[in-house]
């Protein structure tokens, strides 16, 4: 026999159906609307006996093993080799080069091994990160059963192929995508796929064609978790094939952005190396030009190399990132890859998921109706007339709290918690809220033993249980949709048992308000005193119950969401709600925590983005702040817009209909508690609480981290742009060089790792999270930074020339004079250390006691001065000499004169205003 299949092609039945070739629906998406049957034939599965073992065999090499493809990664060889990959460290090899073509091999050898330090640095935080990232992302093989060969057995997961028959029921994680041949009450929570925070009542029917993901009532996907209930189903899709593997491919197909800081730095590298070996070739060919000899030309060239390349830059950015991360990780943020840390501080725009993100992915109870009055919750329990009442003090709402607590599947762990309970959230929320309201919850449920159930239905929407009561009669509760469960009530209660006027009009009235509030609302009625051994659909439908209230719940946001986000919208900071969930539920929460004007709520949902006009899509990014009923496609488009205006965009989210977008946005903050491994795979920083609020922290962190790395640069670059023109001064008057190669490499390298270093534990400035994000295109320093740079280099080369020309003149060696013209160099940039440690205010007060490692830093770098001066290995090593007090005395005048000169030139700029004031970074502002 053979069948047509759904796109018109004769499959044949039986055995001959289950030909691999036969397989081309795997690839639709229209498994929802085709008969299951059809769909059967189609996958050549047998409805009773499944596959068989030698199919399935057949059809794991055809279509591979049940899971997604790791992300490539860099390996070990590759990531220590890109250490080298910048433009100052080939021009540091290039000396090395030079240096060895010229015989001084000990010189080329501290080059070099300033080089390799560097990127070992660099190399072992990358490696830190990598292993973090293996112990965050491990996954556990699943186990699930399918039916094969007409038995039940139990296979890994990844063993599944199309057309097998798998069974699943509460708890369990379904294995991959699915089409429901049979349920039993079964719901799935799809909250890491589609954003909705209730899970999905399932059922096996036929749906139509543009039916979206969402509600697709007939299926169930990869890696969602069975909330209630059970289901049997044949399985359409594995591994790539999958939806999630669809976001897979999405979140492979996303660009990795690179980070503003990783632009600004290569930026600034790339015209650094210019410039620097510009004025090489130019000393150079001028010195030659002159008579000079080349060997002695080319030491010169790569002394000024050597001394205008800031050696310590990529260590100080490397480890003042490192700082950060240790920061933000007691800020409970794991940061993945180095350079996030300062892109939190540059993000102009969060997007943000709303489902575990703004709010807690738990359904609470926050309003309950019953004989017309209306309970709140409160911070302890619930509210009628603003006094807490418990539910004893009512009896119809202790009637009511009986029906949600008996007709209920879900556990609670123990009377006092609900974070262990298991269930159905929905069931797990009213059990919580009767146990908040003053019932023992246990003692209830025990006194009333349940005998038969109607499980919940989708087509009926309610759940009805038979119970025994106390008093030895029996009675039946009814909890669900408020249609359905008024439909079925002839009367109400006062709470007495004396019957009451029942307005099921008035009712349903009051459940659309809750419902336009984004609350879920339940409706609780029970027939009491009824005489039956069993209960089915047939004696529920048959009406006469007794309505006793209404039970609204939502998951509710988080406390600490509303302050972050009015932190974030004071640092400047736009944030956007993207949810898969509905827009009423998204609007409700929106308004709660202060998103939306609750005037003028403005909601866009997935259906009306435009899907091919791009201006209007960038319009709608830039004017709307809460996206309902998106896809993981559409997050995707909404980052891109926004990334278009040139925002640095952050994206927030737990689930796997969030990874694209994580992994397209400049800055990727999954959720390490309830998020996915896709989620997380795609972020660049996990919070392990999963707070939105400790976004804000992040944001801090980064900034700071950034002024840290400015304040750094502004310190260091004076050094090599002074140390760079003492050479070129020399060459251009053909006098004797102040500073050696070596000796230039002593300054930069221990200055920095000594003094420097210290910038990267300098405290978070004050007032840092009110200023406005940084222009992401803007330059690293402003113009006023490089004035203050430029008048530091050109009082070194003044200070360090001078001294030079002075000991040669009163009779010292030229060894002499370079250690003094040395010491200089380290004095002044000792001195002028204090005035880099703030570029926010032009005073701090405290500041010493603020970085207690300046003091030990500045007492490090004396201690090695002196050595560098008076040991004879050192003296060898680098050609110093030692040089009397007076000498130490000069140089000690100079760096204090350049100090004040600095200081001067800070106070000038002041305004006259007589406060503290702000300075430029990044080219906002000056000081």
């Amino acid at each position: 026999m053979s069948g047509p299949s759904p796109s018109g092609e004769t499959v044949p039945s039986g055995g001959a159906g289950r030909e691999i070739s036969r397989l081309p629906i795997v690839l639709r998406d229209d498994h929802h609307r085709i008969p299951v049957h059809e769909l059967l034939v189609l996958l050549g599965s047998d409805p009773g006996d499944g596959l068989t073992t030698d199919e399935a065999r057949a059809r794991l090499v055809e279509f591979g093993p049940n899971r997604l493809p790791r992300l490539s990664r860099r390996g070990p060889l590759l990531r220590f080799a890109l250490q080298f990959h910048q433009p100052l460290i080939y021009v540091l090899l290039g000396a090395v080069v030079l240096t060895i073509m010229l015989g001084q091999i000990v010189d080329a050898s501290v080059i070099f091994g300033v080089v390799l330090v560097n990127a070992c640095i660099g190399f072992l935080q990358e490696s830190r990160a990598e292993h973090a990232l293996e112990a965050l992302v491990a996954m556990v093989e699943t186990d699930t059963t399918v039916i094969r060969d007409g038995t039940h057995r139990t296979i890994p997961a990844s063993q599944l192929v199309p057309g097998d028959l798998v069974v699943f029921q509460i708890g369990d994680k379904v294995p991959a995508d699915v089409r429901l041949t049979a349920v039993r009450a079964l719901q799935v929570d799809e909250s890491a796929l589609t954003g909705e925070s209730v899970p999905a009542a399932k059922e096996s029917i036929e749906l139509p064609l543009d039916t979206v993901l969402a509600d697709r009532r007939n299926m169930a996907y990869s890696s969602t978790l069975v909330a209630t209930g059970e289901g049997r189903g044949v399985v359409i899709g594995t591994g790539v094939d999958t939806e999630i593997g669809k976001i897979h491919r999405l979140v492979g197909r996303a660009t990795s952005v690179v980070t503003p800081l990783t632009r600004k730095i290569a930026r600034f590298s790339k015209l650094l190396t210019a410039a620097v070996l510009v004025l090489a070739a130019v000393t150079f060919a001028y010195g030659v030009a002159r008579g000079e000899p080349v060997d002695e030309m080319i030491t010169a060239a790569v002394a000024l190399a050597v001394g205008a390349i800031p050696e310590g830059l990529p260590p100080a950015v490397t480890i003042t990132l490192a700082v950060g991360v240790s920061r933000m990780a007691r800020r409970r943020a794991i940061v993945r890859q180095l350079p996030a840390v300062e892109t939190l501080g540059s993000t102009t725009v969060i997007c943000t998921d709303k489902t575990g993100t703004l709010t807690q992915n738990r359904m609470t109870v926050r309003t309950m109706i019953a004989r017309g009055r209306r309970y709140e919750r409160s911070a302890d329990g619930f509210t009628y007339d603003t006094a807490r009442v418990a539910a004893i003090d009512d009896p119809g709402l202790e009637r009511l709290l009986i029906c949600a607590a008996c007709c209920n599947d879900a556990r609670l762990a123990d009377d006092a918690t609900a974070e262990r309970s298991s269930g159905d959230p929905t069931e797990v929320a009213l059990l919580a809220a009767a146990r908040d309201a003053g019932m023992p919850v246990g003692e209830v449920r025990a006194r009333r033993p349940r005998v038969d159930v109607v499980p919940f239905e989708t087509a009926r929407r309610s759940m009805a249980t038979l119970h025994d009561e106390p008093s030895g009669a029996r009675i039946v509760f009814l909890k669900g949709a408020a249609e359905g469960v008024l439909a079925l009530c002839e009367r109400a209660a006062d709470g007495t048992g004396v019957p009451a006027a029942f307005d099921a009009r008035g009712i349903l009235a009051v459940v659309d308000d809750l419902a336009g509030a984004g609350l879920r609302v339940l409706a609780f009625a029970r027939r009491a005193s009824v005489s039956m051994d069993r209960l089915d659909e047939a004696g529920v439908d048959a009406g006469g119950f007794e309505f006793l209230g209404l039970v609204a719940m939502a998951d509710p946001p988080r406390p600490e969401t509303r302050g972050a986000l009015e932190t974030c919208h004071r640092a400047g900071i736009s944030v956007k709600m993207m949810t898969g969930d509905h827009p009423a539920t998204a609007r409700a929460i929106a308004v709660e925590i202060g998103l939306v004007d609750p005037d003028r709520p403005v909601i866009v949902s997935g259906a009306e983005l435009p899907t091919q006009d791009a201006d209007e899509l960038v319009r709608l990014t830039e004017s709307t702040d809460v996206f309902a009923r998106v896809s993981p496609e559409q997050k995707l488009r909404l980052v891109e817009a926004l990334q278009s205006q040139g925002h640095i965009v952050a994206m927030t989210g737990d689930g796997v209909n969030d990874a694209p977008a994580l992994r397209q946005a400049d800055i990727g903050v999954g959720m390490g508690g309830s998020g996915t491994d896709a989620a997380k795979e795609a972020a660049d920083v996990v919070l392990t609480d999963d707070n939105f609020a400790t976004i804000e922290a992040a944001i801090e962190e980064g900034r700071t981290v950034f002024d840290n790395l400015t304040k750094f640069i502004v310190w260091a670059l004076p050094t090599s742009m002074g140390e760079g023109l003492v050479i070129l001064v020399a060459v251009a008057f053909a006098a004797t060089l102040p500073i050696l190669p070596l000796q230039v490499l002593w300054v930069n390298m221990t200055t920095a790792v000594v003094l420097g270093l210290t910038l990267a534990f300098e405290p978070a400035e004050p007032g840092l999270t009110r200023r406005a994000p940084r222009d992401p295109t803007g330059p690293i320093l402003s113009r006023e930074l490089v004035a203050r740079m430029a008048l530091v280099a050109t009082l070194m080369v003044i200070g360090a020339f001078g001294l030079f020309e002075w000991e040669l003149d009163h009779g010292a060696t030229n060894a002499e004079a370079r250690t003094v013209a040395v010491a200089a160099f380290v004095l002044i940039e000792l001195a002028y250390l204090f005035n880099c440690r703030t570029l926010t205010y032009s005073r701090r007060r405290g500041a010493l006691l603020r970085n207690p490692l300046v003091p030990f830093g500045v007492a490090a770098m004396v201690g090695l001065q002196l050595l560098y001066t008076y040991a004879p290995f050192m003296n060898s090593l680098f050609g110093s000499a030692p040089i009397g007090l007076t000498a130490w005395g000069r140089a000690l005048g100079v760096a204090i004169l350049v100090a004040l000169i600095v200081s001067a030139e800070k106070w000038l700029r002041r305004p006259r205003t007589g406060g503290e004031v702000d300075v430029a970074i990044g080219g906002a502002e000056s000081a």
